[in-house]
């Protein structure tokens, strides 16, 4: 099993760090520090502020869960899904397109459907009871690794424990996150046993970020890797 582990994690690792070299031929070494803050930048999908209540900029998708509220119309409110192609449907006004709006655009657009016939200066209020959208991928030595929803703002940490945390052959020191960040395709490597002694920062994870814990011999491949190729865009913390 711990061969088979070894190179599930190195194959998903030279797949990354061979699109990296493939991007950038010709271009040299690259190997860029870390950002002030520890870590890497948010995803293109995901706005700095993170998935959580009270994002402003934060863009709707499919199965998205909504909390929608009228202020003094309870028959009004309701918790809807955003379906495949976008849309949810509510009392009086029928199918409304929600995905790809802000919650802002959202709560416009309902309030103004709402007062062409029926309310006076609706008041509506959208809370986000679930970020369906929004997923990690955790492969490698967890527990339970696999494809997760955001539910709210996460954490690298957080993230661990969604996935059963470490397996018996996991190496702690290298838990690397890759992201795309600007149309490229980035990586940073943390260890995990500093940020728990708070001596490292435990870094925010966003959608379509995917998360490997390495194994020894997934690391030992890993760091060769690092000194042989051309990386670009890669942050590499340790």
């Amino acid at each position: 099993m711990g061969m088979k582990m070894s190179g599930l994690v190195f194959r998903v690792l030279g797949a990354f760090l061979l699109t990296l070299v493939l991007n950038g031929c010709g271009s040299g070494p690259s190997v860029r520090s870390a950002p002030s803050g520890g870590g890497l930048p948010p995803s293109d999908t995901t706005s700095a502020s993170g998935v959580y209540h009270g994002t402003t900029d934060y863009r709707l998708g499919a199965q998205d869960v909504l909390e929608i509220t009228v202020f003094g119309v309870p028959d009004l409110s309701r918790t809807a899904r955003i379906n495949s192609d976008g849309q949810i449907s509510l009392p009086l006004i029928g199918g409304i397109q929600a995905g790809g709006r802000t919650i802002p655009e959202l709560e416009k657009d309902i309030a103004a459907s709402l007062s062409r016939t029926y309310l006076q200066n609706p008041q509506v209020t959208i809370f986000v009871k679930e970020y369906a959208s929004q997923r990690i991928t955790l492969e490698g030595s967890f527990r339970r690794p696999g494809i997760y929803p955001l539910t709210g703002k996460t954490t690298l940490l957080q993230a661990m424990a969604i996935g059963g945390g470490f397996d018996e052959l996991a190496e702690q020191g290298s838990v690397v996150v890759f992201r795309q960040v600007d149309g490229k395709k980035m990586a940073a490597v943390f260890d995990v046993r500093e940020i728990r002694k708070g001596n490292a920062e435990d870094p925010q994870v966003f959608g379509d970020d995917i998360v490997v814990i390495t194994d020894a011999a997934g690391k030992s491949a890993f760091q060769k890797l690092l000194k042989s190729l051309p990386l670009v865009g890669l942050f590499f913390l340790l």
